[in-house]
């Protein structure tokens, strides 16, 4: 089975440090502060695609401006206090990597982002495959989903997408492939629901109990 997981969220306990750095980037450039759960919500869409879902009516010199400072606070606060993996996700990553399943990412993170922080993490070359938003259509657009079956020659009723927001439960459902959500990322489980998500997890290691 190849098990493909979104990023933030999912596996990483990154939402708050987003939700942070989208604030101070708006006060940067003398924004009014979003709030959390308007930034909670477009978690998980590349970053253009989220700040013209946030700012429809701003100027693209001005959504350059707030991403540009978007990027240096992130990468100031994951620096300086990098996003651990959420409890008993390594363990249950390895666990099924043993039993020999196939893991791959899709995120809205960017290339640079991903492979940063893959690099700091020491799981470079431990996922069998990963695909970001700068680098394909972003979610949930199922274009990401169709170019890793593509790479890893895996069909979509053999793949289930694993993530925390409604882009992912779409995206998947889109690809033709189950979806497993988590109710601790950035959208609530009921947004979720509709998706029909096989499994609707509270702690990453009910994955283990997970049967297609």
């Amino acid at each position: 089975m190849l098990y493909i997981f979104d990023w933030d969220g999912t596996l990483s306990d990154s939402t708050d440090t987003i939700v942070a750095a989208m604030q101070r980037a708006a006060e940067d450039i003398g924004w009014q502060r979003p709030e959390d759960d308007t930034v909670r919500n477009i978690i998980g869409l590349g970053l253009p695609e989220a700040l013209r879902v946030m700012y429809p009516d701003e100027s693209v010199q001005s959504l350059d401006a707030i991403r540009d400072r978007y990027r240096h606070h992130y990468l100031q606060m994951d620096q300086a206090k990098p996003a651990e993996l959420y409890p008993r996700v390594q363990e249950s990553l390895d666990k099924l990597r043993a039993d020999g399943h196939i893991l791959a990412v899709a995120t809205g993170k960017s290339r640079k982002g991903l492979d940063r922080i893959f690099a700091a993490m020491g799981l470079d070359g431990y996922f069998h495959a990963s695909r970001c938003a700068d680098e394909t259509a972003s979610k949930p657009d199922p274009l990401m989903l169709h170019q890793l079956l593509a790479e890893l020659s895996v069909p979509a009723a053999e793949a289930v997408m694993v993530g925390d927001t409604e882009y992912d439960m779409e995206m998947g459902r889109r690809a033709g492939m189950a979806r497993i959500a988590v109710s601790y990322g950035a959208h609530k489980p009921e947004r979720l629901y509709p998706y029909e998500p096989e499994l609707c997890m509270s702690c990453f290691s009910e994955i283990l109990s997970w049967r297609r």
